[in-house]
């Protein structure tokens, strides 16, 4: 039945590689449901349908991921030139040179990092309350001193 799968696959797919993930899902749909399967009944058209059934799912999922899941920098610099990147980088590592060393630390773990606050606290063993007047600090720094900047270079914290 391979060789079979692997055609029917290569002709749904157009592609050798999703047609071999596509058989391997099959068979493996297969045999997870084998107790589906009635005697006296097709194999091959059993199997065929399973794989079409996967392949339609396959189309989907890729669908929604190009959908979902586009990489958030991909539109976060369009339209921007080298330079203007380099310039908003430059301010930006201006503006946290202008934060103590406590309020840095915290702008690296949860705005830089992506940590969530009780993480964040807990490395930094302090309480979140003093995280967060550290960040609600830090934020008010860096927002006074990037709005000091020309037009171009002017950014907003979230």
């Amino acid at each position: 039945m391979l060789p079979r799968l692997r055609r029917f696959a290569r002709t749904v797919t157009r592609h050798r590689e999703d047609a071999d993930d596509l058989v391997q899902t099959a068979v493996e749909r297969a045999l997870v449901h084998l107790d589906q399967w009635q005697p006296g009944t097709r194999l091959d058209s059993w199997l065929f349908r399973i794989m079409k059934n996967a392949w339609i799912d396959e189309v989907r999922a890729r669908a929604r991921r190009a959908d979902v899941l586009e990489p958030e920098e991909a539109g976060a610099l369009v339209g921007d030139t080298p330079m203007e990147r380099h310039v908003e980088r430059m301010a930006l590592q201006q503006a946290m040179q202008r934060l103590n060393e406590d309020q840095r630390l915290a702008v690296g773990l949860v705005l830089v990092e992506g940590l969530p606050y009780k993480e964040a606290a807990e490395v930094l063993e302090i309480p979140i309350g003093t995280l967060t007047s550290r960040l609600a600090r830090a934020r008010e720094t860096l927002q006074s001193v990037l709005e000091a900047q020309p037009a171009g270079g002017r950014h907003e914290l979230r």
